[in-house]
């Protein structure tokens, strides 16, 4: 097998990969009236208890009382704007990462409380009766922003029952971070114990996904994601949050998120607390929630439990630095343990280029280098079957159309001259893992998001080239390695199937995204300049007859 028969076989399978993640996605219900609003308290999960943190010295009472709706203020840091009504995270404008590339445009918004594309998240107390602890902000200040010179910035909240329990709650936004922290603290002053528990909860309508096995987004996960430290990553999209069963699952230490094409929320509750997982769907609305832990509280004792809510996109460092097993929500699938060194390397080596495509460029030199003895054998391989290739086609000759008689001819002359005809292949299905890990990066890798490589022709490497400049640098690349490549043994057909690759290729690549056509354009241009290069190394006299 030669090498252009090598990257034949490996093309199509590339195209039946892709082809298969997209039979295998599900597809979204036609699209049907939004739903109203649910109720705020959900029911309980049947059989499944919600874990507890009792503080001894009481017995429980359901005396918790509800008040109005609080109204809602903005907090913001540098990087984040909320608007929350200290039960309720009603909409989130990342400030840093605009909708598009246009001028003016404005920042992507991951909650909002519009029905239609409702996103919200709540974390609310209800006592043993059901009934909700109400808050109500602290102070009389509606816009809270990070002050010039300082590293923090809180919103506080209180609600009181009026039975002497108190629930007091803080929301920090630190600096540059998109983890939000809230703490919620206990305070029974009251002369009878309190019983309840609090549910996190994530809820929204799903976004409309665009398919397409050349889309990133439709392969980018788009549902509920959680973690445990017993049984690890796990995930569920959201036609399938009923339909596979159940989660009622206990855990401590762990987190829940909704996931999207680059940008993951997720509740990460306190890690010595234990909370019962669960995903639920009411008409449109899905929801992922962690219940627990259940307080009982007597007389004169306080309890406090704190909780991360990552609003954001999905940074490797800062996720992984957040809470355990978070960076997984950066989803490789199977190629996860390629793509995670990949990203890394292509993070370093923006440190150096200051820019994306340059860095891709980079990755594929490192790549080659380190590849090359199995690329020199490559091209050894090819330069000795293009020695003995007048030898072939005199069999060819001699034997006419007897093709069986002439494949055991040419399989003699292999052997008798140690030709080893699969020699081009294996530095080829080296590179396909590679490229598909990296096809995987360019799906998650937010900081890839609308980037340029060079102004005025690439703007964005997630995004198809516009001009095709690079699709058709791809065909001519390809038709110059074809000329160069020995067709020892190929029949007509073949060769004409061969001829026909470039143009192929080229239409196929018109629809995928330029940084990974960039990748493939330069490992083709460096694969070429090689075997030009070796060819010249190891070329010999023909063989005689």
């Amino acid at each position: 097998m030669n090498q252009f028969r090598t990257f034949l076989l490996i093309a199509w399978l590339m195209v039946a990969f892709l082809l298969w993640q997209e039979w295998g996605k599900e597809k979204t219900a036609a699209a049907q009236p939004a739903p109203s609003v649910p109720a705020a308290a959900q029911a309980d999960v049947p059989g499944a208890p919600v874990p507890q943190a009792v503080v001894p010295g009481g017995a429980p009472a359901a005396q918790a009382v509800v008040s109005a709706a609080a109204p809602s203020l903005r907090l913001s840091n540098d990087v984040l704007a909320l608007e929350l009504n200290g039960r309720d995270l009603t909409r989130a404008e990342l400030l840093k990462y605009p909708q598009n590339r246009e001028a003016g445009s404005p920042p992507v918004v991951l909650f909002d409380a519009t029905p239609a594309s409702r996103f919200v998240a709540e974390a609310f107390w209800r006592g043993s009766d059901g009934r909700e602890l109400a808050l109500q902000p602290q102070g009389e200040a509606r816009d809270i922003a990070l002050a010039d010179g300082t590293q923090t910035v809180q919103a506080r909240f209180v609600a009181d029952a009026g039975n002497g329990l108190q629930l007091q709650r803080t929301y920090t936004l630190s600096r540059g971070s998109y983890a939000v922290g809230v703490r919620d603290e206990l305070v029974n002053g009251g002369s009878a114990a309190w019983t309840g528990d609090i549910e996190r909860r994530l809820e929204r309508v799903p976004p409309v996904v665009k398919t397409g096995f050349t889309n990133p987004e439709s392969f980018s996960l788009s549902g509920a994601a959680w973690y445990s430290p017993e049984d690890k990553y796990k995930k569920r999209k959201y036609p399938k949050f009923v339909d596979d069963g159940p989660l009622n699952q206990t855990v401590t230490g762990g987190w829940i998120g909704l996931s999207q094409h680059y940008f993951l929320v997720a509740w990460v509750p306190q890690k010595d607390q234990a909370a019962l997982y669960s995903l639920g769907q009411k008409g449109h609305l899905y929801d992922v929630a962690a219940r627990g832990p259940q307080v009982t509280l007597a007389p004169g004792q306080r309890f406090a439990s704190d909780a991360v809510l990552w609003v954001g996109p999905k940074l490797a460092d800062r996720l992984d630095a957040t809470a355990p097993g978070l960076g997984l929500a950066m989803d490789y699938g199977i190629f996860t343990v390629l793509s995670k060194p990949i990203h890394w390397l292509l993070t370093q080596l923006h440190k150096l280029t200051h820019n994306w495509g340059w860095a891709i460029v980079l990755l594929v030199v490192l790549i080659k280098l380190a590849l090359y003895p199995l690329s020199a054998a490559q091209y050894k391989s090819m330069a000795k079957m293009r020695k003995f290739q007048p030898r072939i086609e005199q069999l060819k000759e001699r034997y006419g159309d007897d093709k069986q008689k002439f494949q055991m001819a040419m399989l003699d002359l292999y052997k008798k001259e140690k030709i080893n005809p699969a020699g081009g292949c294996l530095p080829i299905l080296v590179q396909m893992p590679v490229f598909l890990a990296l096809y995987y990066v360019l799906l998650e890798a937010v900081e890839l998001r609308q980037a340029p490589w060079i102004v005025g022709w690439v703007s964005d490497l997630t995004a198809r080239d516009p001009y095709f400049i690079l699709p058709v640098l791809n065909a001519a690349v390809m038709f110059l390695t074809q000329r160069m490549t020995p067709t020892v043994g190929m029949d007509p057909m073949q060769k004409k199937m061969m001829q026909m690759m470039p143009l192929v290729m080229a239409v196929m690549f018109a629809f995928f995204p330029a940084g990974l056509v960039l990748y493939w354009v330069t490992n083709g241009a460096l694969g070429l300049l090689q075997q030009w290069w070796n060819t010249k190394r190891f070329a010999e006299e023909p063989a005689k007859a």
